[in-house]
């Protein structure tokens, strides 16, 4: 699909959403693509990391609703429901369950679905020039794609809310400062950095940060002797690993270890 571009290369999958005239405005195949390009890319054993960006003025100003009779067409009880469940629920899960760690390099405006987007990938860099808007309540809207299951855990619920209730654009250094942001950059460094960042993660011990990851984004739903039993059983899985083995070897050698992603 020519407006979502996707390049591997050097174990690095880079997923580019590429309509600028739309502001990368998301149309339900363009979602569709993505969440397909992630899940290869979780599953590929070639790739170490991912990137997320956008092309033009925008990172992703969220779905687009154009042509879709939003505000007009007669709806069934339900459809509502399951458009999101299938639809902006399922993206964001597919971002939060890639084994493979997943950076968002923000290049402009992310509203909607698209803020959501970005802030469910692991590492967020953003442009200077970036926003980040809940755009729901101008619509008239509840916020979807995983908005009140994200916000909350990063910034908690009173910012939040703030975020929310008033609509209003949050810059990139304003975003850096409440915690949603990892780094802010200048406009023309962001490409470099992100293939820095990306190009670091891509050469680590893959199948340790995926289970990383996983006990992460699993801690804040859980007790502590839930977590506690999920990080003994990660780390039993990881020691099977080559690469565990092999840091394990070089700590003892005194040299740098050979990470091969497996």
């Amino acid at each position: 699909m020519d407006t979502v571009r996707y390049v591997a290369a050097e174990r690095v999958a880079h997923l580019t959403l590429d309509r600028p005239d739309a502001l990368n405005a998301l149309t339900p195949d363009q979602r569709d693509h993505v969440i397909h390009l992630l899940g290869e890319a979780s599953a590929d054993p070639g790739i170490g990391a991912v990137v997320i960006t956008g092309t033009g003025r925008a990172f992703c100003a969220g779905a687009d609703l154009r042509g879709s009779g939003s505000g007009t067409a007669e709806r069934v009880p339900g459809d509502v429901a399951r458009t999101i469940r299938l639809g902006a629920q399922r993206l964001v899960a597919a971002v939060l369950d890639c084994e493979k760690p997943v950076i968002a390099a923000v290049n402009g405006t992310a509203a909607g679905l698209g803020a959501h987007l970005a802030l469910a990938c692991d590492l967020v860099l953003a442009a200077e020039s970036a926003r980040f808007i809940e755009v729901f309540v101008r619509r008239g809207l509840v916020p979807d794609g995983g908005g009140a299951y994200l916000l909350p855990r990063l910034i908690g619920p009173h910012r939040a809310k703030e975020l929310m209730f008033f609509g209003d654009a949050l810059s990139a250094p304003e975003a850096e400062r409440l915690g949603l942001v990892n780094r802010v950059v200048p406009d023309a460094d962001l490409p470099k950095t992100a293939r820095d960042w990306a190009a670091r993660l891509a050469t680590g011990p893959t199948r340790a940060l995926a289970l990383t990851k996983q006990l992460v984004n699993a801690s804040l739903d859980t007790d502590r002797a839930s977590a506690f039993a999920a990080e003994a059983a990660a780390q039993e899985i990881n020691m099977t690993t080559r690469d565990a083995q092999d840091g394990v070897r070089a700590f003892v050698e005194r040299r740098t270890p050979d990470f091969q992603g497996r």
